[in-house]
């Protein structure tokens, strides 16, 4: 398998993975699936060049995109791990802990010492994950975009020296 951070030609890859992603999980992410659906492909080669916005990291096992994760700095200038997939076949192979941590190396390269991202507590699996994974909740607390009667809270992952 193997991990490898996104270009513009993986645009097709991306959006199959999205799509399969929030069909899958619809309430563990900040956009619908409609939205996604409606990007042009021309909004997709922008995402996955990551050109104005978050990298996108894919696992490809035999071809195959069977993960996903994006990391990028916000607003606030705090390095987020966003939008976390893995299909189910693959679930509890490693797959995701290789994403994270491709994330993670990422950020510090970058300079930044810690990682931010947002879980709903009801989610244990997703949950339970980021905590076997460094992070630990804090006190921030808000609706998740995507459907706003869900409450998300914030996760955070600090490097150790």
């Amino acid at each position: 398998m193997e991990i490898r951070l996104m270009e513009a030609k993986d645009w097709m890859l991306l959006k199959k993975i999205r799509l399969a992603a929030l069909l899958d999980t619809p309430t563990a992410f900040g956009v619908s699936y409609q939205t996604v659906a409606n990007y042009s492909d021309e909004q997709w080669k922008e995402r996955a060049s990551s050109a104005t916005g978050p990298e996108f990291w894919l696992a490809i096992k035999e071809d195959k995109p069977v993960g996903m994760i994006g990391g990028g700095v916000s607003q606030a200038n705090r390095y987020n791990l966003i939008g976390m997939w893995v299909e189910p076949e693959a679930r509890g192979s490693g797959v995701a802990t290789r994403l994270v941590e491709a994330v993670k190396a990422r950020a510090t390269a970058r300079g930044h010492d810690r990682v931010f991202l947002d879980v709903s507590p009801d989610n244990a699996r997703a949950s339970n994950f980021y905590l076997n994974q460094g992070f630990s909740f804090i006190d921030e607390w808000e609706p998740l975009a995507s459907h706003p009667h869900i409450t998300v809270q914030t996760m955070l992952w600090t490097i150790r020296n």
